[in-house]
């Protein structure tokens, strides 16, 4: 398959990964259909039946969703992508913040972080200013919000509730600005079709959750941390890793690396976005709540839209910097 996808021209690839991706979802979506009609006579396998399905439908809808940014950002150019994604960062860190209690003493510092922090975070990358985009949260940000809200005169729970927003637009802003900024990296030999690197990272990051979900689902184990989730074990982790990594050995002839190449870079994006996924998870334990959007509708307005991208958030970075790492970009 490496040396099929290689051979294929820019066009050829899009066409032949559109036909596969959106047959393989057409197909995923069909079977779930069909399951739902489904009829049990014993009422608490049913209602057990009901809740697998609905998971299962909403990964789905998350590779939908996911799919579909791709597809938008490839046809609609470099600039067009990087408001899109902007816009995702938007509805997600409001979707985290709404979540979180806030005092008038925040004011301000919400204002900095959604009309200041993130269009700024955004015009880095378009600008191709890697370096400081690299840094520009972790330290300028970091550093500028507490000093807002300590100017607005109140102390209590001050920490707390800087901690909350500083980890909101980490996650939100940071971690997903480095989708879109794959669009704009130089990679040699590549011929700027890195729209590509985008299409791999989303696919393997949503292989192995995929994959980890039925697997924890159809063969349980013991969790690991049972208070957090009692899907995740080990066992689950692992084949997860493996599939979405070996996927993303096939799909190297789309990427500028050779298939172990591939594998190494998938193992390491699925490694960062699972274990975020896994720390969401944390969160929304300490929130109190079983997902960001329940029902598959989020109480923000956007969806349940942290429940779709909260893997890719943490892998994006790590995937980002470390092919720019490799290439000494």
């Amino acid at each position: 398959m490496y040396h099929y996808l290689k051979d294929l021209t820019p066009t050829q690839q899009i066409g032949a990964l559109f036909v596969i991706v959106f047959g393989l979802l057409l197909l995923a979506s069909v079977c779930a259909f069909l399951l739902s009609l489904r009829e049990y006579a014993d009422d608490t396998v049913a209602e057990r039946r009901r809740l697998e399905l609905r998971k299962l439908e909403s990964m789905i809808r998350t590779s939908w969703f996911m799919m579909l940014i791709f597809w938008i950002s490839w046809v609609t150019g470099d600039w067009v992508a990087l408001a899109l994604f902007g816009l995702v960062s938007f509805f997600a860190l409001r979707e985290f913040l709404t979540l979180s209690p806030t005092r008038r003493g925040d004011h301000r510092s919400l204002v900095l972080a959604f009309f200041v922090v993130l269009p700024a975070q955004y015009w880095l990358i378009g600008s191709e200013h890697f370096d400081m985009f690299a840094v520009f949260v972790p330290v300028y940000v970091f550093l500028a919000l507490p000093v807002a809200s300590a100017l607005a005169n109140d102390p209590t729970r001050f920490l707390e509730r800087n901690a909350k927003l500083q980890w909101g637009i980490m996650v939100c802003i940071y971690g997903m600005s480095h989708v879109p900024a794959l669009l704009l990296l130089r990679f040699p030999g590549y011929d700027n079709r890195n729209a590509f690197m985008v299409f791999f990272l989303v696919m393997v990051v949503q292989i192995s959750m995929v994959t980890q979900h039925f697997v924890a689902r159809k063969y349980p184990r013991p969790p690991v941390a049972p208070a957090i989730s009692q899907s995740f074990h080990w066992r689950s982790w692992w084949v997860g890793m493996l599939v979405a990594s070996l996927s993303g050995a096939l799909l190297a002839g789309v990427t500028p690396w050779v298939p172990g190449t591939a594998f190494a870079f998938s193992f390491i994006a699925c490694a960062a976005g699972s274990m975020g996924h896994f720390v969401m998870k944390a969160l929304k334990r300490d929130r109190g709540i079983p997902n960001w959007g329940p029902e598959g509708r989020g109480v923000t307005g956007a969806g349940g839209l942290l429940d779709r991208v909260d893997a890719l958030c943490f892998a994006a970075p790590v995937f980002f910097h470390s092919a720019r790492w490799y290439f000494d970009l």
